[in-house]
């Protein structure tokens, strides 16, 4: 990565441990780092510095919590928000991506997986800043609306209008279970029958070879007994 121009991040978190650890790791990879201690701080340092290349925020803080403040910062600045909390349930994440976050790292968590989905984050925000066609990035994948493309590792990914659409769908609904009546009469905009159910399965699993390293242990797209099918 390319640190001529450094890359500044705010890491915010009311544990002074945490975020000492943050800016540990933050500094040797040569990130420059700025750290507050809750989400009212945080909003006043963006409204100061708004060009942070990244915002890494835990959810619960005194004064001001990190969805609140997500909700904010979006009205000042466009950088990547990380979530890094130990709220992990389905409802979290939600809300977490309904506030403007853009990814969601449940702690603990490994220096490998913290350091992946920073460097994905910035990639993306100092490829796309000020642009409208920024992609959504899920891990290896990298997903663009307005292209209608797909790439894993940076190779693309052939795909159907359908296969296209149900993978956007679920994005658009991330962090919760969407029924399969939801999805077919959403991405397909046709009347749900008993045989639809199938057609929503076929398509899933074919989404699932495509982009999943095990489709049988699928982990991008999680079938939720009862409930559907969720992207996390």
């Amino acid at each position: 990565m390319d640190m001529e121009t450094p890359i500044r991040i705010l890491v915010v978190d009311d544990e002074p441990d945490i975020r000492n650890i943050l800016r540990i790791l933050l500094t040797s990879r040569g990130y420059a780092v700025e750290e507050t201690e809750n989400g009212r701080k945080a909003v006043e340092l963006v409204r100061a510095q708004p060009d942070f290349d990244l915002i890494i925020m835990d959810i619960m803080m005194p004064d001001l919590n990190g969805i609140d403040a997500c909700g904010q910062i979006r009205a000042l600045s466009v950088a990547p928000v990380l979530f890094l909390t130990a709220k992990a349930q389905d409802v979290d994440k939600s809300e977490a991506y309904h506030s403007g976050g853009d990814d969601y790292l449940v702690k603990p968590f490994s220096n490998h997986e913290l350091f992946l989905r920073v460097e994905s984050l910035v990639r993306r925000y100092r490829v796309y800043k000020g642009k409208g066609d920024a992609p959504t990035v899920i891990d290896a994948l990298e997903i663009s609306r307005e292209r209608g493309t797909v790439c894993k590792n940076g190779v693309p990914i052939e795909m159907t209008k359908t296969e296209f659409e149900l993978l956007q769908y679920l994005i658009e609904n991330r962090g919760q279970a969407v029924a399969t009546r939801k999805l077919y009469e959403n991405v397909w905009h046709e009347k749900f029958m008993p045989s639809s159910a199938n057609t929503v399965m076929v398509h899933i699993l074919k989404l699932r070879k495509k982009l999943e390293d095990d489709p049988a242990n699928p982990t991008l797209i999680r079938t939720v007994w009862g409930k559907g099918y969720q992207i996390d």
